[in-house]
């Protein structure tokens, strides 16, 4: 790979990741432009095209993925050799989303700081779940934090990329069916989910953890209601606009309160997860640094 420069592997990799010029560049914090010089350049210098310029943005050729691969070995090296070179920590990158971020990352990283005091971790807050597992993939990421459950990735409902991914369960991540406290459901004992048909659920977009556990859970006869995330479902609900389906972290302050109350309908925990490709494991420490972080 004569020729290639690393900050265009680098500028590469942001463009993957983002799909577009201008995300990679705000990303990176340079023009447009330059992000698009840097791109021609790599591309004349390794004498293929490594990208589909689309309407929706730029999405890689077959040469493109061939390069992604070994753009993340050379980029990890690189790393590796500054590290032992220059003394510092290890640093494990660690993704998560949002809705995990404040409520259970502080957890983790105060396990991997007692048990590894000398990992520096750097910690990136991400709204999709696709994202999160496309740079586990691509090596942009260490590993992630998500929400699932069963006994394999995806079982809650989600699919999984092509690659050897590998987890641990952390935490329960307990969910409670709540509603206000005039609700006609509010009171009743030993409720089931055929008690819910034709009631109305107030629900997050198709992906979410929280939907795709209520549709595992309460099947098709609760009636959707579009609302948007968890402090809005929380927010209806209050206003006796339908139920919800919350982890317990996001309503118990509000089940204190008495603005909400639990129906009582008995609900499995989802497991907070921590992902990683297992061959990537070989990077040193790694492994050790990941299981430091399990319970």
């Amino acid at each position: 790979m004569s020729g290639v420069e690393l900050r265009q592997l680098r500028t590469f990799e942001a463009v993957l990741r983002h799909g577009t010029v201008t995300g990679a560049a705000d990303a990176l914090d340079q023009a447009p432009s330059s992000v698009s010089e840097q791109i021609r350049t790599l591309e004349r210098s390794l004498g293929v095209t490594l990208f589909a310029r689309t309407a929706k943005g730029m999405r890689p050729t077959e040469q493109g993925e061939v390069l992604s691969r070994w753009a993340r070995a050379i980029l990890d090296q690189v790393e590796q050799a500054r590290r032992e070179v220059t003394g510092r920590p290890q640093a494990v990158r660690l993704g998560a989303l949002e809705t995990i971020v404040a409520t259970y990352v502080p957890k983790v990283l105060a396990r991997l700081a007692e048990r590894r005091p000398g990992v520096v971790v750097e910690v990136r807050a991400e709204t999709s779940r696709d994202t999160l597992l496309a740079d586990v993939t691509a090596g942009r990421l260490e590993a992630v934090l998500l929400l699932d459950t069963g006994d394999a990735l995806g079982d809650l409902g989600f699919p999984t990329p092509a690659a050897p991914l590998t987890f641990v369960d952390l935490d329960p991540v307990p969910l409670v069916l709540v509603a206000a406290p005039d609700h006609r459901l509010s009171g009743r004992r030993h409720l089931e989910p055929g008690d819910l048909s034709g009631e109305r659920l107030l629900v997050n977009v198709p992906n979410c953890s929280f939907r795709m556990a209520a549709d595992k859970l309460l099947g098709p006869g609760p009636r959707r209601v579009q609302a948007g995330g968890v402090a809005v479902m929380r927010a209806w609900a209050e206003q006796d606009l339908g139920m919800a389906l919350l982890p317990a972290f996001a309503v118990d302050a509000a089940l204190r309160s008495g603005t909400l109350v639990d129906l009582g309908l008995a609900a499995p925990d989802l497991l907070l997860r921590l992902v990683w490709r297992a061959d990537r494991e070989e990077l040193p420490g790694l492994r050790d640094v990941l299981y430091a972080a399990s319970a």
